[in-house]
């Protein structure tokens, strides 16, 4: 039987493995093939380069103004994530703990506009942004960021702080906190956990998001990392090789920030499964 069950656990780890590297697969073609020139990419895709010289990257730092496109899909990124979370956890939080008919209408209010596709907003958002001047200006797109990430965040924070309970908050009043001292105090570090996971989606999504910027971003002065890259894919060709580098460059810093905060979402979970 012991035999039987390791046997079972080896062939599990052997499928995992095999996951991984499919997963993998893709990063490895874009990491190799951004040291490659475009006819290298071309003839031998999957093989490694002949050399790993850093030309494609130079040609890319100052084709795209690549510090200029890193600096605003941080700034947009970072103040709308800190948005979102800010503002979801908020409402959330006064939702939760004074339910009500005008509660739950606020809430399935704004949880009905994530079944709403995006592309049927396009144009009655543009034309709002434009009555309102929020084209072409990095605020007026953090603004739009912040609408569409409410929702998901909102019902997220409900559903946890459903589950925290409220007489943590009774005592803390009953020592002198006010509502803003119990949810600075109490309720956002019980909610790190949540926080790490709602954080990681939408940065993911916000700095990888093309569709929102090309319609609402003109300028290149305010242009983000997939707005400017797209300056490699033309009607008649295609700059693989440099379109690989910028993405190489981009996607640096996402994949930093994932593994940095997948240990706390770890830690959070953890935490909480031992909890009376």
């Amino acid at each position: 039987m012991k035999e039987r069950y390791n046997a079972g656990k080896f062939l599990l780890e052997i499928a995992m493995a095999v996951l991984a590297l499919l997963f993998l697969a893709p990063l490895y073609l874009v990491f190799i093939n951004a040291f490659k020139r475009y006819d290298e990419v071309l003839s031998s895709t999957a093989s490694l380069p002949e050399s790993f010289g850093l030309s494609n990257f130079i040609t890319v730092w100052q084709q795209i103004h690549f510090p200029t496109a890193f600096l605003n899909s941080l700034m947009i990124t970072v103040i709308s994530v800190l948005g979102i979370l800010l503002v979801s956890s908020a409402a959330a939080y006064q939702i939760v703990r004074r339910p009500g008919k005008l509660s739950n209408i606020i809430f399935l209010t704004i949880l009905a506009s994530m079944v709403i596709p995006f592309q049927t907003m396009m144009i009655p958002l543009l034309q709002v942004a434009k009555d309102f001047h929020l084209i072409n200006s990095l605020y007026g797109i953090i603004i739009m960021y912040l609408g569409f990430g409410i929702p998901l965040a909102l019902f997220l924070y409900h559903g946890f702080i459903k589950g925290i309970p409220i007489e943590l908050e009774e005592a803390a009043t009953i020592d002198g906190c006010n509502t803003f001292g119990v949810y600075f105090r109490i309720l956002l570090p019980l909610l790190a956990p949540i926080t790490t996971t709602i954080a990681i989606l939408h940065s993911l999504w916000i700095w990888n998001d093309f569709l929102l910027p090309y319609i609402v971003l003109g300028q290149k002065s305010n242009q983000t990392i997939p707005l400017a890259s797209y300056v490699y894919f033309g009607e008649y060709m295609n700059e693989w090789h440099l379109a690989l580098a910028a993405l190489t460059m981009a996607v640096i810093p996402v994949i930093a920030f994932f593994l940095l905060m997948q240990r706390y979402i770890i830690q959070g979970i953890t935490a909480g499964a031992v909890k009376g």
